[in-house]
């Protein structure tokens, strides 16, 4: 699998497509693929502020409920709606249209922290 080299990604699978403040947030590839069919997301409330590496949300497989971190502090402006009743889009496009929140972010020096695409495939390797 190839990574896409614009994104940040973290060490518990999450990646981000920063524009400006906002950055968008998703699972990898390599995170679906390990819990198998997505059945159901529960995504966190815009306007809701979480702290860099919190809980921001649960996807739920066929195999096991996880926690999706929040990979850099800031408030929630948007979610995915579109995966309402539609969650299978994050198997089959989990770097686009499975996108699941946007986050404002309020403290950019937790940027350094984050992954290149290079690192990140590094990581899912193991």
């Amino acid at each position: 699998m190839s990574y896409p080299a614009h994104y940040k990604y973290t060490d518990q699978h999450e990646w981000l497509s920063i524009e400006g403040d906002v950055a968008t947030v998703g699972i990898t590839h390599h995170a679906q693929d390990a819990l198998g069919d997505i059945v159901h997301v529960e995504l966190p409330a815009v306007g809701k502020t979480f702290a860099q590496g919190k809980s921001a949300c649960e996807v739920e497989s066929v195999k096991a409920v996880s926690d999706v971190y929040a990979p850099i502090s800031g408030t929630i402006t948007e979610v995915n709606g579109a995966l309402d009743g539609n969650e299978a889009v994050i198997n089959s496009d989990p770097h686009g249209g499975g996108w699941l929140f946007k986050i404002r972010i309020t403290n950019p020096s937790e940027l350094g922290a984050l992954l290149d695409a290079a690192a990140y495939e590094a990581v899912a390797a193991h």
